[in-house]
C-alpha cells in the first residue's frame, strides 16, 4: 500500500523551524540596527555640546597632579615595588568613567519632560535597544576621558602599556564599565522621575562606590567587611581589569581578566533586563 504522506528530507527534521530562526536573526539585526541609532543620537549631543570634555578632565587632573603625587611623598598607601601614581592611574581612570556614566540616566528625565521617551515608547523599537543605546552611549564618553587621563599619566612619567592589544582590553573594559553604570543610572532615573531626587541619589551613591573598591588602595589593606563589600562592588572588577592591562609587571594580587569580565558582562545583562522593563514607568 502506497503511503499518500510525502517524503520528509533527511535534514527535515533536523532543522524544523528554519524560517522562524531567519525570522529571529532579521529581529536581531533590526535591534541592533535602532541600538547603535539610540547611540549615535546620544553622540551627537556630545558633539555639540563638547565643552563637557574639558570640565570632566578637572577632576582626575586634580586627583593625580595633587592626590597623587602628595601620597605618593608621603609613603602612606603600600603598593609593593609598584609606585603609588602608576597604581593609582587605573583607579582614576575607573572613577572618570563611574562619574561620567552614574549620571547619564537624567537624559532620560530631560526626554520625558520634552515628550521624547512618549515618541520612543511608541515606536516598535525593543525596550533593551533604548537601553543599551545609552548605555554605548555612556561608554563613548568614557572612552574620551579616558584619552584624558592616559595623556596626564604620560606626562606624569607614569609607565603604561601602550601596545595595542592591551588598549584595545582597555576600551572594552572602559565601555564595559560605562555601560553598567549608566544603566545602572537609568534604574535610578526610572524609580525616582525627578531631577532633583536623581541628581541628589547619585551624588550619594558615587563616592560609596569609589571608596568601596580597589581604586586608590589595595584591598588587603580594608577591613573584613569592606573587603566583602569591594568584592560585590563592579567598579573593584573594572579596575583590576584596567591595573593588569595598563601596568607593566603589576605584582598586585590579581582576580583575572576572565573573572573581571565575566562579572561586568553579568551585571550588564541583569541590569539592561531590569532597565528594559522599568523604562516605561519614567512616564507614569
Amino acid at each position: 500500500m502506497t503511503s499518500l504522506e510525502p517524503e520528509l528530507s533527511p535534514n527535515a527534521s533536523a532543522d524544523p523551524h528554519p524560517l522562524q530562526r531567519q525570522g529571529w536573526l532579521r529581529a536581531s539585526v533590526r535591534a541592533v540596527g535602532k541600538t547603535l541609532a539610540i547611540a549615535d543620537m546620544e553622540v551627537r549631543k556630545l558633539r555639540h555640546d563638547p565643552t563637557e570634555l574639558f570640565t570632566r578632565a578637572i577632576q582626575p587632573a586634580l586627583w593625580l597632579l595633587i592626590f597623587g603625587q602628595v601620597i605618593s611623598r608621603g609613603h602612606v598607601v603600600d603598593t609593593g615595588d609598584l609606585p603609588y601614581l602608576d597604581f593609582l592611574v587605573p583607579g582614576i581612570l575607573a572613577q572618570s568613567v563611574l562619574f561620567i556614566a552614574i549620571f547619564n540616566g537624567i537624559s532620560i528625565i530631560w526626554e520625558r519632560d520634552l515628550g521624547i521617551v512618549h515618541k520612543f515608547l511608541a515606536s516598535p523599537t525593543p525596550r533593551a535597544s533604548l537601553v543599551l543605546g545609552k548605555a554605548l552611549a555612556g561608554g563613548v564618553r568614557a572612552v574620551t576621558q579616558a584619552v584624558v587621563v592616559l595623556l596626564l599619566a604620560l606626562l606624569l612619567g607614569v609607565r603604561l602599556r601602550w601596545d595595542p592589544l592591551a588598549l584595545s582590553g582597555v576600551v572594552l573594559f572602559v565601555v564595559l564599565g560605562a555601560a553598567v553604570f549608566s544603566t545602572f543610572s537609568l534604574i535610578i532615573a526610572c524609580l525616582v522621575k525627578t531631577r532633583e531626587r536623581f541628581m541628589g541619589i547619585g551624588q550619594v551613591l558615587t563616592m560609596p562606590l569609589f571608596f568601596a573598591s580597589n581604586a586608590i588602595y589595595p584591598t588587603a589593606m580594608m577591613p573584613g567587611w569592606l573587603r566583602v563589600l569591594s568584592h560585590l562592588n563592579p567598579l573593584t572588577y573594572q579596575v583590576d581589569a584596567l591595573r593588569q592591562l595598563l601596568l607593566p609587571g603589576v605584582g598586585l594580587a590579581r582576580i583575572g581578566l576572565e573573572a573581571d569580565l565575566g562579572v561586568l558582562c553579568a551585571a550588564l545583562v541583569v541590569l539592561v533586563t531590569l532597565s528594559a522593563r522599568l523604562y516605561p514607568r519614567i512616564v507614569t
